[in-house]
């Protein structure tokens, strides 16, 4: 089983739309033998995903009302396959705990819209469609097959 963490700032708005958009994808084409997940490096434990990500992420088919965010920890450094970070800035944190091979940066990096009206949202959640479907086999690995 692969686990992958999808990573931004405060695990509301970007790093739950990857996941919600990755699983859907995942279920969509039959793959079982990966695990996704979502953390904020700055993460208020419990806070709900940001209105306007729910949103977006509805059109999408996915369903982010009972999203909490969660703090990136130790646990998930150690346990995670692969880091999936929304900016180089993340990546270059999380290379300070995990070796090279573990992160990849969406897309080439996610412009974060918080505080942006739904068509941001729209955009942001495009750009991480985008971004999944070009990095799927890098994603999901072995898995895919």
């Amino acid at each position: 089983m692969r686990n992958v963490v999808f990573v931004c700032t405060g695990n509301t708005c970007r790093s739950p739309m990857a996941e919600g958009i990755f699983k859907k994808m995942l279920a969509d084409r039959g793959v079982t033998q990966v695990e996704a997940s979502s953390a904020g490096i700055f993460a208020m434990t419990g806070d709900a995903a940001a209105e306007n990500a729910v949103k977006a992420a509805e059109r999408f088919g996915v369903d982010l009302s009972a999203h909490r965010a969660r703090r990136l920890t130790g646990y998930l450094l150690d346990e995670a396959d692969l880091f999936v970070c929304m900016t180089r800035e993340h990546a270059a944190t999380l290379g300070l705990y995990v070796p090279p091979e573990k992160l990849v940066v969406l897309g080439g990096g996610i412009p974060d819209p918080y505080g942006g009206d739904l068509e941001t949202y729209m955009r942001c959640a495009n750009a991480i469609r985008t971004a999944l479907e070009a990095q799927w086999t890098q994603l999901v690995g072995e898995a895919a097959e």
